[in-house]
């Protein structure tokens, strides 16, 4: 029986997540789950579920579970940072999902890796901002670390069994977003709605909007570099619409392995949380014949955020982390209808082109540098504000 620890359970990749525990509830048991303000969901999920930790971000959401759950309850109910490296932690847990969006997930993640937990990541986040410290500590310790991205996944599947000297390059799929055929004056006009009305993939707010910007693509690439030891010269993106290949190894004899499945991260989740083994599940199959499978090259000129993630992946140091701080904010001030579809990258541009990038020795100094990019995309913000 593997004992589950979920950061983000009221997320879209913790919803599925707990499916996939549905499916699988004599191999799988969630026994702590961490949740940021849906009080409402995370209640129905302990009464399902009855973990030994839950967690919420502020202390009145927590109060208010405590008082719905009631005094018999098995449930402990923390809040904050507390809660969530408390869920990290949990004594109860052998495998810990991170699915918390967003730089949040990098002291959590990192908590698990010391406490001596399996990690199926899913904050893509982490390794983009710190990937260097977080490999480095669970080499250390001796940590797994499986990727639940479903391009990491594939890649992961693809590599199995295989001498990594022979690998020549990994192709990152991307599905192109809702604006693939977008003109930079059209996508001048996007509105939050029409962001987050992705084509293929049910996913949450944030990761959206960088599926359609393709940062979410870019942040994919620096964490392939961390999770397969490869340079960004063997890092290619292809558009592949359908979303069907997830990704492909290309080796040095020129063959090509690719993972094809439905685009459901139910797969990803249960093959991080499960393998080798592949049991059969709850999510669908794929209907063959596949039909029209096409591939395209990115646009760098109307999507620069891909640009922006290779030139602060290469750079290394902080670049990484202030990229990322600087889209996370951005993101943000789009969602609330602040600043423009495009001027997302721009500001981002602006805010990597002022940052002097140094060598970090510890989390808190890339905690400081985050914290620092953030307050200057924040100024940012309010000058380029409608």
């Amino acid at each position: 029986m593997i004992q589950l620890a979920i950061l983000g359970s009221t997320g879209s990749v913790g919803r599925q997540a707990l499916q996939v525990v549905d499916s699988f509830n004599s191999e799988l048991k969630a026994v702590a789950l961490a949740a940021g303000g849906n009080r409402e969901l995370m209640l129905e999920q302990v009464r399902r579920y009855a973990p030994e930790l839950a967690t919420l971000s502020r202390e009145e959401d927590a109060s208010w579970l405590k008082k719905e759950l009631g005094a018999r309850s098995g449930t402990e109910v923390y809040y904050g940072r507390e809660g969530l490296l408390a869920v990290a932690t949990a004594s109860g847990a052998d495998t810990v999902l991170t699915a918390i969006s967003g730089a949040a997930g990098l002291e959590p993640t990192l908590a698990a890796i010391r406490a001596g937990k399996k990690i199926a990541l899913a904050n893509k986040e982490t390794l983009v901002a710190a990937g260097e410290l977080v490999l480095d500590e669970a080499r250390r310790l001796g940590t797994e670390i499986a990727p639940v991205d479903s391009e990491h996944s594939a890649v992961w599947q693809c590599l199995n069994g295989e001498s990594h000297g022979d690998l020549a390059r990994i192709m990152l799929t991307a599905s192109g977003g809702p604006f693939r055929n977008f003109t930079r004056d059209e996508m001048e006009k996007v509105t939050p709605t029409m962001a987050l009305n992705h084509p293929n993939w049910e996913m949450g707010p944030k990761i959206t909007v960088d599926s359609a910007t393709l940062m979410n693509k870019g942040l994919e690439v620096i964490e392939a570099k961390w999770l397969f030891d490869v340079d960004y010269d063997r890092i290619n993106v292809v558009i592949h619409p359908q979303s069907i290949i997830h990704s492909m190894v290309e080796y040095r004899d020129g063959s090509v392995i690719a993972q094809l499945g439905v685009p459901d991260m139910r797969l990803p989740i249960q093959y991080a949380l499960l393998h080798p083994c592949r049991p059969e599940g709850g999510a669908p199959r794929l209907g063959w014949p596949v039909q029209d499978l096409t591939f395209e090259e990115p646009d760098l000129k109307r999507f620069p955020a891909l640009a922006l993630a290779y030139e602060a992946g290469r750079t290394g140091n902080t670049m990484p982390a202030v990229l990322n701080a600087a889209n996370e904010v951005s993101v943000g001030a789009f969602l609330a209808g602040k600043i423009s579809f495009t001027a997302i990258t721009d500001i981002v541009s602006e805010i990597m082109f002022a940052h002097n990038p140094v060598h970090y020795e510890s989390l808190d100094e890339l905690l400081d540098t985050d914290r620092r990019a953030r307050d200057e995309t924040e100024q940012l913000v309010r000058r380029r504000e409608f």
